[in-house]
């Protein structure tokens, strides 16, 4: 009888490296990773018959993505390019490309759509029963038994047209050729935002390549040929493969210029593109069809040696209308004469396709080149981005992938914030009319997710979040928070936000799980807090950062009240959820311990903003003092979610919102008795120690899982896991939980996808992986008071898995530049930098690794700090 080798042709290493490969993943990590080593050299002789080469033009710095075969699934394969204004998806096609557009403002619902729509809100004629519905709902809570109740639909209201972010259609693009293709590739160049596309047909070599320029406000397509001119190209536009989208209007512009204009829906919003063709060497021409219903029109290219496209679009939205003067109309003019003024502008200051690109990339590596990173990675030229990311295992990682994702995530952001608008759930990235939760601005994690690594890696993006918060969030949120809470100072919004000024709370069946939501403007203020806190900008604070941060704090300063369920005197939200829960209780952790840190940012940013108001400053004062601080340890020694204590250990619920103290924010992380401590549970005088509160968090995290359970299977939530335990100093656990989410949760274009094997992307967990990442290497939380040290901590989660590596330009609270490397586990040299104007806020700091204490500074400025190691 045959043995199993013999069967299989005499080849023991098709037995062996099976076997091999399941005993490794039960080993420990770092057993893990010598074999893995290990694999790879015993495997060298299977593995040379599939090797690829990148190609040529791809970053030799391995900072990008390529394939070896066109995209065919919009959330999985296709490539985005982006310049917060306009984005688009690129298939990487040959004979016919198909762009997928999109305009950052694009929405269906709002005014546009129902002239009656009012941002989900109640009339003001409902004031006083609101009111009176309100005080009822807190008296039967506090009256409960459990503290907790089933409903609040009284103070609830139907979304009405609340609208979706939608595409904008497809620009497509053929080539008069045909015949067997070779040698093709397309990649995305991370280092110079730049997509390619190359193949080689009937002799010629073809390059295509695509970018959406900041400067030019524009996206731009080119291709040229190794031949002596290209074949006939056809330029078109085409609403078919997007679902919903009603018929466009094409005309011919002019002899090169096509001239789009539609809705998103009727009636909707109108949106217009002006697509303009040149070419060298050769002829444009636009051809109206005639008798087509509506006009179409395409544009034709020969006999040119190269060409390119350039497309304008906009639509007739307005943000800064969304206010009382402009009756929330958020109407703005007719796009068409500001892209005409576009297209004109770009004609008259560049003669080149070359200028353009150039000035691309010199405008994206300006804002990118501020700050670097190395995992001790090698790139890899040899395996495709797809087969790099489908041989991925959780646990044993691969250091190249994992710095791949960070520099992917900063990509996507600078791609998608520098609109008019912020990063949404999917960027600015969007196909079809209505997309998964409209693609909208989900304020209990997503949002905030989307910009946690923004300040630390200098990047200057963040000017659309908060102009988008004064002309969205605050002028209706003034009247939600009168009409809905009765409060007649500040300002309010709940969980989900339209550019429509959504603030109400919506009503969607027994939703206020997810929609009683008041802290929303809390937990965003903490990023207008940080952004002064790591720029020392006064002149922003006085202008814009400090009025919204009072709004927002004059609200829960009046929204808070008297705890009457355990009649301790302490200072309560309610009614509130923690964010997704369906307990609707008093007191909820997450509530308590925002709002904490937001009184705390006001104490901090008084003196800053020139205020004069100190009537408001001991208001604040006093109620923070009154307040309860969301700290309490449970009957199972967790950190309770609720201060009723109902939590319970089969919980793996996919949000951490009762550990936000520990990461992203710092209630918990800068844990102090004296300014915490102190509460009376059972009886009983309690003052917690940080180890006793740090372990309770650590119990409550273990026993939520590692983000797959019943509820979902997201990768923001695993991201934020991995964030946890590297704030809690566990290098292998934080490895584990991010690993887990890259093999479980992104694409083969590295999108995050929302579950497991679904089609529903997601951008939350890209753009959170940055700081996940940077929290394992660098951690310098926020204090309660400018009197506190700020403490820094390097390499506070190390994995094993990255011995060596650097960061370059971190920036840490304070105005302070930080440059790290590391070797064999261990740090070898910290650089710290002070800015030359700090605006007087001058703090203590202390550099920590491995518990103790190794450097010491007061940030004055211009100082410098060396650390070796």
């Amino acid at each position: 009888m045959d043995s199993p080798i013999a069967l299989l042709g005499g080849r023991p290493w098709a037995v062996i490296l099976p076997l091999f490969h399941l005993i490794r993943r039960i080993l420990p990590q770092n057993i893990q990773l010598w074999l893995n080593q290990i694999s790879c050299v015993l495997s060298i002789s299977i593995c040379t018959s599939v090797i690829r080469i990148a190609p040529s033009g791809f970053p030799a710095s391995g900072n990008g993505l390529w394939y070896t075969s066109p995209g065919a699934k919009w959330s999985k394969d296709l490539l985005p390019v982006g310049n917060g204004h306009l984005a688009a998806m690129l298939q990487g096609g040959t004979t016919q490309e198909s762009i997928q557009l999109n305009i950052e403002s694009l929405w269906s619902g709002g005014p546009f759509q129902d002239s009656t729509y009012n941002g989900g809100n109640n009339l003001r004629s409902q004031r006083t029963q609101l009111a009176e519905d309100m005080q009822r709902i807190r008296q039967n809570i506090f009256s409960s038994p459990s503290g907790t109740i089933q409903n609040i639909a009284e103070i609830m209201t139907p979304a009405g047209a609340y609208g979706s972010y939608a595409g904008a259609g497809y620009l497509l693009v053929t080539m008069n050729t045909s015949g067997p293709l070779s040698g093709y590739t397309r990649w995305l160049d991370l280092d110079a935002a730049v997509q390619r596309t190359t193949w080689s047909q009937k002799g010629a070599r073809f390059v295509r390549e695509s970018f959406c320029s900041h400067p030019l406000q524009a996206c731009v397509q080119y291709i040229n040929t190794t031949a002596s001119t290209l074949p006939t190209l056809t330029y078109a536009y085409s609403v078919a493969a997007e679902t919903g989208l009603p018929l466009p209007n094409v005309t011919c512009f002019d002899s090169s210029t096509l001239l789009v204009r539609n809705v998103i829906f009727e009636p909707g919003m109108l949106y217009e593109f002006l697509v303009r063709v040149e070419a060298s060497g050769g002829e444009v021409s636009c051809t109206a069809n005639a008798g087509s219903s509506p006009f179409n029109a395409t544009l034709i290219v020969t006999g040119a040696s190269a060409a390119w496209v350039t497309w304008f679009g906009d639509t007739d939205y307005d943000m800064t209308a969304g206010d009382f003067a402009s009756n929330f109309s958020f109407q703005g003019p007719d796009p068409h004469n500001n892209l005409i003024d576009l297209m004109s502008s770009m004609h008259a200051s560049t003669d080149s396709y070359t200028s353009v690109l150039n000035a691309h990339i010199s405008d994206y590596t300006s804002l990118m080149d501020r700050f670097s990173i190395s995992l001790g990675q090698t790139p890899d030229f040899k395996l495709p981005t797809d087969q790099i990311v489908a041989s991925y295992q959780s646990h044993i990682g691969n250091p190249y992938l994992e710095w791949l994702l960070f520099n992917y995530g900063r990509y996507l952001l600078v791609s998608s914030a520098r609109g008019t608008l912020p990063a949404n759930l999917q960027g600015k990235w969007a196909d079809a009319q209505v997309n998964a939760w409209g693609s909208d601005y989900h304020s209990n994690i997503n949002i905030q997710m989307n910009y946690w690594f923004a300040e630390m890696t200098n990047l200057d993006v963040t000017n659309s979040l908060f102009n988008y918060f004064e002309n969205t969030w605050v002028p209706r949120g003034r009247y939600t928070a009168e009409v809905l809470y009765n409060i007649s100072h500040g300002w309010v919004t709940h969980d989900e936000m339209n550019i429509f000024g959504h603030t109400g709370m919506k009503l969607s069946g027994n939703s206020a799980q997810w929609a009683n939501y008041p802290e929303s403007n809390a937990w965003m203020m903490i990023h207008v807090w940080d952004h002064f806190d790591y720029t020392n900008d006064v002149q922003w604070w006085r202008r814009q950062g400090w009025p919204l941060l009072k709004g927002a704090a004059s609200f829960h300063l009046e929204k808070l009240v008297e705890d009457l369920y355990f009649n301790d005197s302490t200072l309560v939200t309610v009614p509130c959820n923690s964010p997704e829960q369906i307990p609707i209780t008093f007191g909820c952790a997450h509530s308590q311990q925002l709002i904490w840190q937001l009184f705390n940012a006001v104490e901090k940013g008084f003196v800053a903003a020139g205020e004069s108001d100190i009537n408001f400053l001991d208001a604040v004062r006093r109620s923070r003092e009154r307040m309860d601080m969301g700290l309490r340890i449970g009957r199972w020694g967790q950190l309770q979610e609720w201060k009723v204590d109902i939590d319970k250990p089969t919980d793996t619920h996919r949000h951490l919102s009762h550990l936000i103290g520990l990461y992203p924010g710092y209630a918990i992380t800068s844990y102090s008795p004296s300014l915490q401590g102190g509460l009376t549970v059972d009886g009983t005088f309690m003052n917690y120690t940080k180890e006793q509160v740090l372990k309770a968090a650590e119990i409550s995290l273990i026993h939520r899982g590692n983000g797959t359970g019943p509820d979902a299977d997201a990768g923001w939530e695993k991201v934020w896991r991995a964030a946890a335990w590297a704030q809690l100093g566990n290098g292998t656990e934080f490895y584990k939980e991010l690993t887990y989410a890259i093999e479980r949760n992104f694409a083969q274009n590295l999108f995050s996808l929302y579950t497991y094997g679904s089609t529903i992307f997601q951008i939350d967990a890209n753009l959170g992986y940055p700081a996940v990442v940077l929290n394992a290497l660098i951690q310098a939380p926020d204090v309660a008071s400018m009197d506190i040290p700020l403490e820094v901590t390097l390499l506070p989660a190390l994995p094993l898995s990255w011995p060596s590596g650097s960061v370059g330009g971190a920036r840490i609270r304070g105005g302070i530049t930080l440059d790290l490397s590391w070797k064999r586990g261990k740090p070898d040299m910290a650089k710290f930098t002070v800015d030359s104007d700090v605006a007087g806020r001058v703090r203590d700091v202390n550099v920590n690794y491995a518990g103790r204490v190794v450097g010491r500074f007061r940030s004055n400025p211009r100082t410098i700090k060396n650390i070796r190691f």
